[in-house]
């Protein structure tokens, strides 16, 4: 394993595949190593290159590959002569990647084998994230059509679309996901803290693109100057107000959470709305309405605390979810979306997402006239420290 990690470490950034599938022919006698990464709108998993002739798109909720993706566990197919194809899900720090699909001889697909995969799916999928930064080849992939232009500005400022550790896990997702221009979604956590924003910019296209850039870039920029998220709302208020004097403004919900304590709090500056189940019960977290971002000059913002215990399920919807028209004009309404969050009660917050935008898409049918976001975050809490 060891050799491996460095192998991979010294090839191209676009030959990772080709090291792991080198190693796993010379090692474990594979006849065949396919990696599929998730597409962009959650719905096919796409070949990263087709040096095998397996090598195809799949659909993500109907493929043993998707399955292996939704339930994060490594699935196992036989194969003609005895072969046993594994499917491994490559998740870093629980962002859903996608599959390495590993076929061996039936006598070597032994217990050891599948615990030596996993661990060569994890080490690929750490070594994507950082060969990203220098290559095209894995963004390229994802890909079932090309991106806008403002879906691109808009991807790229993404922190990905989950993540987990031992206090919380969250998921997000954005639709349409090839065409998105106004809506994100950024967060970041240290030892002691999570703060999440949610962000709506007004305006179409690579306006509203642009907008959102400066705001995402004016909230991170102060959040890491270490300020609380009241005045990290007030200075990107008054950058978007800089620039914009006020005719362009940006919805914003922003939430920290302490991971020592399991205080929270947010800033409820526009239009998404946040959600909370707690056991069977799904209501509307009540927050004190404040000014968008950059409506007006040097507007002041408020942090309320918000009750979150161990156990919870935040969902954040932007308004081009509960305000999604069906092709009736009916709009999509806080019922639906009560019902959505409770039908996906079994779900882990990665899942969850995609599922209630599936649920939209039904609705509206093919009505697409605005973003739709949803972020989902299960609260676990503090964690007791181990002693070392």
């Amino acid at each position: 394993m060891q050799d491996l990690e460095k192998s991979l470490r010294a090839a191209p950034p676009h030959a990772l595949v080709d090291v792991v599938r080198e190693r796993l022919v010379a090692g474990l006698g594979a006849t065949d190593v396919v990696l599929v990464l998730a597409d962009y709108s959650l719905t096919m998993l796409q070949p990263v290159d087709a040096v095998s002739p397996s090598a195809r798109s799949l659909p993500l909720h109907d493929s043993s590959e998707g399955r292996a993706f939704g339930s994060q566990e490594p699935r196992t197919e036989a194969g003609p002569g005895g072969e046993i194809a594994h499917h491994l899900p490559v998740t870093v720090r629980g962002e859903r990647l996608g599959v390495l699909t590993v076929r061996l001889p039936g006598d070597r697909s032994t217990a050891e084998t599948v615990v030596e995969l996993a661990h060569i799916a994890a080490l690929l999928g750490h070594e994507i994230l950082v060969a990203e930064r220098d290559t095209d080849f894995y963004q390229r992939a994802r890909r079932v059509t090309r991106l806008t232009l403002a879906a691109e500005m808009q991807w790229q400022l993404l922190p990905g679309r989950s993540y987990a550790q031992p206090e919380f896990e969250i998921g997000a997702q954005l639709e349409p996901a090839y065409a998105i221009h106004g809506d994100n979604f950024d967060w970041s956590s240290d030892a002691s803290t999570l703060t999440l924003a949610v962000t709506n910019g007004m305006s179409e296209g690579t306006e509203a693109s642009l907008l959102t850039s400066l705001t995402v870039n004016a909230l991170r920029n102060a959040r890491r100057a270490g300020i609380g998220i009241a005045d990290q709302a007030a200075l990107a208020d008054q950058a978007v107000y800089a620039q914009h004097r006020g005719a362009l403004y940006v919805s914003t919900l922003l939430m920290r959470f302490d991971l020592r304590t399991g205080l929270a709090c947010a800033v409820d500056a526009g239009s998404p709305q946040l959600w909370r189940r707690r056991g069977r019960s799904v209501e509307r977290v009540p927050l004190d309405a404040q000014l968008p971002l950059g409506m007006f000059e040097e507007s002041d913002y408020r942090a309320q605390e918000i009750d979150v215990r161990p156990g919870d399920r935040l969902l954040v919807a932007s308004d081009g979810v509960y305000e999604a028209a069906s092709p009736q004009g009916e709009a999509y309404g806080v019922r639906a979306l009560a019902r959505a969050i409770q039908s996906t009660s079994l779900l882990p917050a990665a899942s969850v997402p995609g599922a209630v935008l599936r649920e939209l898409a039904a609705h509206r049918g093919s009505e697409t006239s605005d973003d739709a976001l949803v972020i989902c975050l299960d609260w676990h809490g503090p964690q007791e420290k181990t002693a070392s």
